[in-house]
Parts: C-alpha cells; sequence; structure tokens
C-alpha cells in the first residue's frame, strides 16, 4: 500500500556530472555500491549461518538502502534499537497474549495493521512499521506452527533485524551521501489525517484476509509468501490506481524470474563464493534500476526482496525446486494480485471520491 505522505516527500535529485573529481561526488553511483555491498555482506552472513529467521537479513537490509534515508547517527541508533524492541514486543503480546482467542485476535490484528499504516502514511518511521508489521505476522505464525518457540522466534526476529541495521548504518557511514545532497525528510502529519486514516483502512481490508486465510489454512511452510506480502503492501503509490498497480506486479514477476535464473545457475556451480558472486551481480542490476529514472525504478526494490525470499526458500538441505521454488513464485504472484486488486476494487466502490 503507498503512503501517500511517503510519495509525496520530495525525491533526490541524481547528479550525472561526468567531470566530477571522484565518483564518490555523484549520489546515484554511491548509491549502487552502498546497495550492492550492503546486501552482499548481509546475503553473506545470513546464508552463511542460517539461523531462524535468517532470511529478514538481507531482505530488511535491501528495504533499508534502496530508500534515501537519512544517515545513521548517534541519536538514529539508539532510535532504531527502540524500534526493534518495540516491534519484537508488539509481535510478542499478540502471540502470549491473544492468539489463544481467535475472534478477539483477528479484531485486535485488524487494528494493529491499521495503525502500522496509518502511521507511515503520515509520514512516520518506515523502518519501525516495516519491522513491526514483519513482528505482528511472522511471530505468531511461527509459534503457531510450534508453540513452544514462540519467545525463541521474537529473539531471532530481533537478531535479524539488529544485524539489518547495523548493516545499513555501517554502509551509510562508509559510504555515505555526498555532502551537497538534499537530506530526505518525511514530514510527519500531527493531528489526525483523513487521508491517510483512508489509505490505512485500504491497506488493512486488503492485507487482514490473506493474513487470516495463512492462519485458517495453517500455511506455515509458506511464511515467506506472507513475509514478501507485507512488504508489498508498503510499497509507495500502490493506492494511486490500477496503473500503478500493474507496475508493481510486473516488478514482482521480474524479480520472480531473477530467481528462477539465480537458482538454476546456482544448481550448475553450487559453490558459496559463486553464490556471493552471483547475488552481486544481481544486485549491482536491481540498484541501477532502483537508483535510476526507469518508470519501474520505484518498484525495484519489491523485486530484489521477492528474489531474496524465493532463494532463501529453495536452497540448501532437502529443499527442492519444484515444491519450494515453482510453488512459491504462484503463491507470490497471488498474493501480490490480491493485494493489488483489492486496493482496486476498495478504490473503484468504496472509497469513491466525488
Amino acid at each position: 500500500m503507498s503512503t501517500s505522505a511517503r510519495s509525496s516527500s520530495p525525491q533526490p535529485v541524481y547528479q550525472n556530472d561526468e567531470a566530477a573529481s571522484s565518483w564518490t561526488r555523484d549520489l546515484r553511483t554511491v548509491r549502487t555500491v552502498r546497495f550492492t555491498l550492503g546486501t552482499t555482506v548481509a546475503a553473506a552472513i545470513a546464508y552463511a549461518f542460517e539461523w531462524p529467521l535468517f532470511f529478514l537479513t538481507p531482505v530488511l537490509t535491501i528495504a533499508f538502502l534502496s530508500l534515501p534515508l537519512p544517515g545513521v547517527t548517534a541519536g538514529h541508533w539508539l532510535k532504531l534499537l527502540v524500534y526493534i524492541a518495540g516491534a519484537m514486543l508488539i509481535g510478542a503480546a499478540l502471540t502470549f497474549f491473544v492468539q489463544n482467542y481467535p475472534l478477539i485476535y483477528v479484531l485486535l490484528l485488524g487494528v494493529v495493521l491499521f495503525h502500522i499504516y496509518y502511521l507511515v502514511n503520515r509520514g512516520g518511521s518506515f523502518i519501525f512499521a516495516l519491522m513491526s508489521l514483519l513482528a505482528v505476522l511472522l511471530i505468531p505464525m511461527l509459534s503457531s506452527a510450534n508453540a513452544t518457540a514462540g519467545l525463541g522466534f521474537a529473539w531471532y526476529f530481533a537478531l535479524s533485524a539488529g544485524l539489518s541495521v547495523l548493516i545499513f548504518a555501517l554502509a551509510q557511514v562508509l559510504l555515505p551521501d555526498p555532502v551537497e545532497t538534499p537530506a530526505y525528510e518525511s514530514a510527519f502529519q500531527r493531528g489526525y489525517s483523513a487521508t491517510a486514516a483512508r489509505a490505512a483502512l485500504k491497506s488493512t481490508i486488503a492485507v487482514l484476509p490473506l493474513v487470516v486465510l495463512f492462519l485458517s489454512l495453517e500455511l506455515y511452510g509458506q511464511i515467506l509468501v506472507m513475509a514478501f506480502a507485507a512488504i508489498f503492501s508498503l510499497i509507495p503509490d500502490l493506492s494511486t490506481g490500477w496503473a500503478a498497480g500493474r507496475r508493481s506486479l510486473r516488478s514482482t514477476l521480474l524479480g520472480c524470474l531473477a530467481a528462477i535464473v539465480f537458482y538454476w545457475l546456482l544448481v550448475a556451480v553450487p559453490e558459496f563464493h559463486f553464490f556471493l558472486l552471483l547475488w552481486s551481480g544481481a544486485m549491482l542490476l536491481f540498484a541501477r534500476l532502483i537508483f535510476s529514472d526507469h518508470p519501474l525504478a520505484q518498484y525495484m526494490g519489491s523485486a530484489a526482496i521477492a528474489m531474496t525470499i524465493l532463494v532463501s526458500g529453495s536452497i540448501g538441505p532437502g529443499a527442492d525446486f519444484v515444491d519450494k521454488l515453482v510453488t512459491r513464485v504462484v503463491l507470490i504472484m497471488l498474493a501480490t494480485l490480491w493485494v493489488v486488486a483489492a486496493i482496486a476494487l476498495l478504490d473503484r466502490y468504496v472509497f469513491r471520491q466525488k
């Protein structure tokens, strides 16, 4: 779901000054290199150790580095730590205190989702909204599959999120934006905002049935699909019309095709160093599109996340190409189509503007 506040924020102006004395003075190049290196480091750590919820580290790193977020200062460090703790506590509270009462759980989950979308639509912290959204969806689903490991999943969520924030912060420090680059600011709208509330309600109505369906059918093995649907619902400008929805669908399809090509190349050379080389090449291509003037640029971060989620569930001991990759490609496309179609129908028949 798009955030009207975010989509109206000033966008960075990329420099193409060929006479620049150093590539570090070109905003597009700096962000491309930072994205490629940061996501490659995240993948190297995550896929080398593969702890529970390891896939969140590269996924969140991609989400953070694909946005024109400001550099991390000492004050930002404290905020990010508070965000991680807050997101983990929200997910844990829903899991341990409410999940055993299905009707109350669904109603309360809808309220929590609405407030998350409302926050980000008013220009609130995207990092906190993203981590909270993943926490309230993934931790209860994992805990339903393994009730004795609920608290462990909450800690692994904090570990994965904290590591991604650390990589994001280090990447910002080592490869900062040029000094003359305007700072990216999202003006937080204080007080009630009818536009933000309407957008948040549309997102909640579109996403909540999907979550209930996954929980009701106990599709715990498809948690990666649920993670993608949650992230996809925060794509900028998704609610601006069916045309934006079609562009987001194309970007998701591109990410799925990239995952298939990635998988078969890795099957040909199943070595970890080749995996990292292949990963860095794929992230470089995505970065070139993300930080370009292409019409699909703002959706390419979602495409990179789709590829990451599909690859995460299709490699490793016992993984099967047909059962894992192809099945998840179909489910991800169906989840994407559901969110896009639901928002389009709500815009047309429920939230029509006079």
